[in-house]
């Protein structure tokens, strides 16, 4: 079973990748925010715990993200021939708790593929995509908040994976074949 971390900051062709991942491995990509949004949407008792947090400013409680996930998980068993973890670990004690939760169900991470993207390419990715999508959140000022807290909680991830040989540092500029085909070739040689 594969399963891998994609990683990289706002902007950086996470999810543009993880849908190509998904189309030629028969992965199965779980977003956090999207299990979030789904569970506010039902409003389920962990949505409106979740929307609570939301409305006060606050992070969901990592207990929470991961009681999500491992249900999703557990919903994908035997369907696919792995997962594609998009938005979680975002902190090393979230990847510590991923750990145990992939060892209880006897799987593991196979590799950590993070996607570097030039600050500067970056912020004018996501001027642009907030011209053309109307994103609220794609405005210079949220951009540079949004990047500063990836780096400061989110990077220190990279080197919890490095320790492990799990990790993968992929250049996100180029094609979108391009960055495809350098993450293809990590993952053939992890």
């Amino acid at each position: 079973m594969l399963n891998i971390i994609i990683c990289g900051a706002p902007g950086s062709g996470k999810g543009t990748q993880s849908e190509l991942l998904v189309a030629r491995f028969g992965l199965k990509h779980l977003s956090t925010g999207d299990l979030l949004r789904e569970e506010m949407g039902k409003n389920s008792p962990i949505g409106q715990e979740a929307r609570r947090h939301i409305e006060q400013g606050q992070l969901v409680p990592d207990e929470m993200i991961a009681r999500l996930l491992a249900e999703a998980i557990d919903k994908a068993a035997g369907e696919f021939r792995g997962l594609i973890l998009d938005g979680f670990p975002r902190t090393v004690t979230q990847a510590e708790m991923l750990e145990e939760m992939l060892k209880a169900r006897k799987l593991d991470i196979g590799l950590m593929i993070d996607i570097d993207v030039s600050e500067a390419e970056l912020i004018d990715r996501l001027l642009k995509r907030g011209e053309s999508s109307g994103r609220s959140d794609d405005n210079i000022d949220t951009i540079r908040k949004r990047l500063s807290v990836y780096h400061e909680k989110t990077k220190p991830v990279s080197d919890f994976y490095r320790k492990q040989n799990k990790y993968a540092a992929i250049d996100g500029t180029g094609s979108i074949d391009q960055i495809q085909g350098r993450i293809v070739k990590a993952l053939q040689e992890a």
